[in-house]
């Protein structure tokens, strides 16, 4: 796995629940700050339509053609304002988002949580605001990482005429920051490369903030949204970004229901059916109010979360490699065996060195399973290629 999506937000707002609902991951669960007190990490999925559909026989890597593409998932505490100063659990908890290539952002939608995530009555605390404070403590703890050294940085930069892009992304190096997020951000910023000693802490602060919105890309997961206000709802809906409505317990309940053999589920489905003719009273009627909830709410968003971090937030694809165009299958006869996610617009030559760098070295060609077409290194591979690469590696 090489994709890590971290959940970010103040405490009590639904982290933990997303968490062990994603992950079945057995975590501590409670309606009170500072739950999670260790960055909890698991594998979830993003799901996806199997190439197999296409053919008479299922693959057997998928669930009757959905196909589940392992991602790793870190539940990072709860932060509260001035955690980049080391408030509550701070710095220690920011610095687990290094990893991370994208954020889903867990806000209580409800507004039944204050700032700092205690418990105050439904609609009482505006959600927008939370999404503003954890902004700024991101960027004040990229600009934290930035401000400790740029005295000697800037005049290092001035004094050996070292690129200045370079020198930011040795500063950022491990969190996620790469040469061109900083160029990018300091055309953004509109800052005079050539005078970079003369930049104010305001123009630093803008700098990281820039640095934040590219290397650090965000989701809004608008969780329990099936108690939230109307007008919250709508307020969250209508921000430029992804915001996807979510009820994280009615999810933990299905996915705990499906362990307990009770329901017909899959992650991400629209309804559910119940197999088990031993339930109770109790619990069928809580089956119901999840089935009335998710019928409300077109699921439990938590699957439509996770995909559209990976999907339309960083823009990837699915591409599966195989070993025999005609039949799909690896070397040991397995039917499409991996998968895997790929920025959108890699080639076929990225696909090789993905499998293997010697394979990516000694790169041939390929050739598309679907068509039998040969492509060559520059071609342009699309979601549910299914791509054979030939080369003279052994």
């Amino acid at each position: 796995m090489s994709m890590t999506i971290g959940l970010a937000g103040k405490p009590s707002a639904g982290k933990s629940t997303f968490f062990k609902a994603a992950t079945m991951a057995d975590v501590e669960i409670a309606n009170y700050p500072f739950t999670t007190i260790h960055a909890n990490k698991g594998v979830a999925y993003v799901r996806s339509t199997c190439p197999c559909m296409d053919r008479d026989k299922r693959c057997g890597n998928c669930s009757d053609g959905i196909r589940y593409i392992p991602i790793e998932l870190i539940d990072i505490a709860g932060l509260v304002p001035d955690a980049h100063m080391g408030r509550g659990l701070g710095n220690q908890f920011l610095d687990e988002l290094r990893q991370a290539q994208a954020i889903i952002h867990i806000i209580d939608a409800s507004g039944g949580t204050d700032i700092e995530g205690n418990p105050v009555d439904i609609g009482d605390h505006e959600p927008l605001e939370d999404i503003d404070f954890l902004n700024r403590e991101i960027t004040m703890w990229m600009f934290s990482i930035l401000k400790r050294n740029w005295e000697r940085l800037a005049r290092k930069i001035q004094g050996e005429g070292l690129k200045i892009e370079r020198v930011l992304a040795d500063q950022f190096a491990g969190a996620g920051v790469d040469e061109a997020h900083i160029n990018c951000a300091l055309n953004e910023c509109k800052l005079d490369r050539g005078h970079h000693t003369k930049w104010s802490e305001e123009d630093l602060i803008m700098l990281c903030d820039t640095i934040r919105l590219m290397s650090k890309p965000m989701i809004i997961c608008a969780n329990k949204a099936d108690i939230a206000p109307e007008n919250f709802l709508k307020g969250l809906l209508e921000l430029d970004q992804i915001v996807v409505s979510t009820s994280a317990a009615a999810e933990l309940a299905l996915r705990s229901a499906v362990k307990g053999r009770a329901i017909s589920y899959e992650p991400g489905d629209g309804d559910f059916v119940i197999i088990s003719e031993e339930l109770s009273p109790v619990q069928k009627k809580g089956l119901e109010s999840v089935h009335d909830l998710i019928k409300h709410l077109d699921g439990t968003g938590v699957q439509k979360c996770i995909n559209k971090a990976v999907f339309k937030l960083l823009d990837l694809i699915v591409v599966y490699p195989v070993e025999d165009e005609g039949k799909w299958t690896d070397k040991n006869g397995r039917v499409l065996p991996d998968a895997y996610l790929m920025k959108k617009g890699s080639s076929a030559h990225d696909l090789a060195y993905k499998v293997h760098s010697d394979i990516g070295e000694r790169f041939l060609y390929a050739v598309d399973a679907k068509t039998k077409m040969r492509l060559g290194e520059k071609h342009e591979l699309s979601n549910g290629d299914v791509i054979k690469i030939v080369s003279t590696a052994k």
